[in-house]
């Protein structure tokens, strides 16, 4: 049996129809109105269950082999913090999966994280890490890059489609590989039954390193009109955007991160998606026939 935590969330959804397409056990843990019902008709056992609450998570852990988690607070909000979701909500899960005897937990970070890093969401993300890698289990750190699906549609595909300015944190310039969700799926997918990727850190990115100016000018191309450009310092809101992806956008300002994924695409066969086919697929979603 495999319990995928977040399985309602962006990359859980993903995660879990391919285990299911594969005619995997899967267990999915539930909040109470989680829109799981699709999941569940697909063959998914739903369990309800909270990382803030450590009993139910206890119970939802009971004969699982494998946990693959990709749970954050990011998109939360009220009880839902960095602090009592991606740090003791994740401390909680993995001394339960820990203590159920579990044999593989995949475990959802990002790139960057660390456990003296400035940025809380960053710090409790590598906190986890660090006591995951203790844990006693069999382990496999996902470190995938910015998410397309969140940064590309929330930063640029909004404003320029509603005909407004992009607005970036501080120059735009910075390089960085994003990768889209259905990659990082198949990495996690892979990952669980592979043994090569037991104690490894797969980092994961997409197939070229582009900037939010770069983003843009993407736009401008498929949509064959201007995408204007402007900035703030950080520290400043983005308008838009919740607040608590301002300082990740500012955090992103101050460093590069291009990623050379042949070796390990080749390894897991997967094929990594362009910036330029995600934005050709965002804009044909938005239209009427899409």
């Amino acid at each position: 049996m495999i319990l995928v935590v977040g399985a309602t969330g962006l990359l859980g959804a993903k995660i879990t129809r391919r285990l299911l397409q594969q005619s995997k056990p899967v267990r999915i843990l539930t909040r109470a109105g989680s829109p799981a019902a699709e999941l569940s008709a697909a063959g998914a056992q739903a369990v309800t269950g909270d990382l803030k609450d450590r009993p139910s998570l206890d119970a939802a852990v009971a004969g699982v082999d494998a946990v693959v988690t990709t749970a954050n607070s990011i998109l939360r909000g009220g009880a839902d913090t960095v602090e009592s979701v991606d740090r003791d909500g994740n401390r909680n899960l993995i001394e339960a999966a820990a203590g159920a005897g579990v044999r593989h937990f995949v475990f959802t970070s990002l790139l960057g994280a660390d456990a003296g890093s400035p940025v809380p969401f960053m710090r409790a993300k590598g906190e986890s890490e660090a006591l995951l890698r203790t844990s006693g289990m069999a382990w496999t750190v996902l470190a995938p890059n910015l998410f397309m699906d969140v940064w590309i549609p929330m930063v640029v595909g909004a404003p320029a489609m509603a005909g407004d300015p992009v607005t970036v944190v501080g120059g735009g310039n910075r390089q960085h590989s994003l990768v889209a969700a259905e990659d990082v799926a198949a990495y996690a997918v892979a990952a669980i039954e592979r043994r090569e990727a037991e104690g490894q850190t797969l980092i994961i990115g997409g197939p070229e390193a582009v900037s939010y100016r770069d983003i843009a000018a993407t736009f401008e191309r498929q949509l064959g009109r201007p995408v204007p450009v402007q900035t703030v310092a950080a520290g400043e809101p983005v308008p838009g955007l919740p607040a608590a992806m301002s300082p990740l956008l500012a955090f992103q300002d101050t460093y590069d991160s291009p990623i050379d994924m042949t070796e390990l695409a080749a390894v897991y066969g997967v094929a990594p998606t362009s910036v330029e086919d995600f934005v050709r697929g965002f804009l044909a979603a938005q239209s009427p026939a899409g």
